[in-house]
């Protein structure tokens, strides 16, 4: 594992773009995973500025997020396809359907997080897995439990995560209680994994986290155990 802290947010998404970057060019169809949330914002906003450059071309490239809320389907601004679509992939040359989101509106959420992982096989697994991470140290919206869930699954929210959340909603009775998340198991098979960080909380959150065991209490730590996983955070 390597932690790098930089300066500031700027720094964080520079450095994380470019290795997103240096992916899609060492492999043009090439299999990454994505986040939403406003971690990977910055990150988003450098991919889409090189792309109109004519420095990366998406035509081949495949993706995976990690998430999606349960009720809300892809025309809901609240909804993590869209946040994709408005990010990213409206601003690059990718097919549509080469992006996939988990189906926040599936009738049968236990068939859609099977045929999730099965996919994710399809496709030959993640090249790159980006990630950010939750006050209560969960990726994805893996939380915290009592042992690590290893595939795609619905999960209830904790409160804290809704309570984080609120700020993209209207009010927090509006943040769905539900998400369906691809597991700890999914995140870890990804050949690299990224996780971005910014903001005093966050910086402190894995300085302590990856300092300490691993634990299903705080899900981030089970990266501890990744065989290429870069942290770039900043307390800023």
């Amino acid at each position: 594992m390597r932690l790098i802290r930089v300066n500031n947010y700027e720094e964080v998404s520079e450095r994380a773009a470019m290795m997103i970057a240096a992916q899609i060019q060492l492999k043009p169809d090439a299999v990454l995973g994505l986040a939403t949330g406003s971690s990977p914002v910055g990150t988003y906003q450098r991919l889409v500025a090189w792309h109109r450059a004519g420095k990366l071309d998406f035509s081949q490239i495949k993706t995976v997020n990690l998430d999606e809320y349960v009720g809300l389907d892809g025309t809901d601004p609240q909804s993590y396809r869209y946040f994709m679509e408005d990010n990213l992939f409206s601003h690059v040359n990718i097919a549509k359907e080469n992006t996939f989101v988990p189906n926040g509106k599936a009738d049968d959420p236990a068939a859609e997080c099977a045929w999730y992982d099965a996919n994710m096989e399809r496709l030959g697994g993640v090249d790159l897995q980006l990630l950010g991470i939750g006050n209560n140290g969960h990726i994805g919206f893996n939380e915290p439990a009592d042992f690590f869930t290893v595939e795609t699954h619905l999960v209830d929210l904790k409160e804290s995560t809704i309570q984080a959340n609120a700020r993209f909603f209207d009010s927090p009775d509006d943040v769905p209680r539900q998400a369906v998340t691809m597991g700890t198991g999914g995140i870890m098979k990804a050949a690299k994994v990224l996780l971005i960080a910014a903001g005093k909380e966050k910086a402190e959150l894995i300085e302590r986290a990856f300092a300490g065991q691993v634990t299903p209490q705080i899900p981030a730590t089970i990266l501890k155990l990744h065989a290429d996983c870069t942290v770039i955070y900043c307390g800023d």
